[in-house]
C-alpha cells in the first residue's frame, strides 16, 4: 500500500467517492493507492485533497515528508 493508501485508510475516506468527486477512475485511485511504482501527477494529488477537503500542502507532505536534499 502506498502512503496515499496508507493515509486515505487511516481516515477511513471512501475511495470511491474520491473517485466520483475528483473525476479520476476507480482504477486510477486503487493504482495510486496499493502500486508503489505508481507515480503521482501533481494535479491528481491537487484534486484529492480538495475531495477529502484538507490543504494540498498537507497531503504533499504527508506523501513527500521523507524527501530529503543531498548534502
Amino acid at each position: 500500500m502506498t502512503k496515499l493508501g496508507i493515509y486515505l485508510a487511516k481516515r477511513a475516506i471512501n475511495k470511491s467517492e474520491v473517485a466520483r468527486r475528483t473525476g479520476l477512475s476507480k482504477v486510477r485511485i486503487n493504482e495510486l493507492t496499493l502500486n508503489e511504482n505508481t507515480k503521482l501527477k501533481a494535479s491528481e494529488l491537487y484534486l484529492i485533497a480538495l475531495s477529502i477537503e484538507i490543504n494540498p500542502a498537507e497531503l504533499l507532505e504527508v506523501i513527500c515528508g521523507d524527501l530529503k536534499l543531498n548534502s
